[in-house]
């Protein structure tokens, strides 16, 4: 029984990660971008490079949820199906 249960989290982790890690990449590359910016026009300014970040992982989950909505359906009718 335990052995299924991590089994069962093990998994559960991993699509986790997988539906997670587009959208932190996006917000890593866009900091990243602004970060730049600012250090090369020696603006630091804070909402600067809070809003750009905001928008673009919106944008992402807009585009993505598609996708993710498919990947956490599969992930539960397999643990569903696997329960049974």
């Amino acid at each position: 029984m335990s052995e299924n249960l991590v089994d069962a989290l093990g998994a559960a982790l991993t699509v986790v990660l997988i539906v997670g890690a587009p959208i932190l990449l996006i917000g890593l590359a866009v900091s990243l971008l602004t970060s730049l910016l600012q250090a090369m026009t020696q603006v630091q300014e804070q909402t600067l490079s809070l809003v750009p970040r905001l928008l673009a992982m919106l944008v992402a989950i807009l585009f993505l949820m598609s996708w993710m909505f498919s990947e956490i359906v599969t992930f539960a009718s397999e643990m569903f199906s696997s329960a049974s």
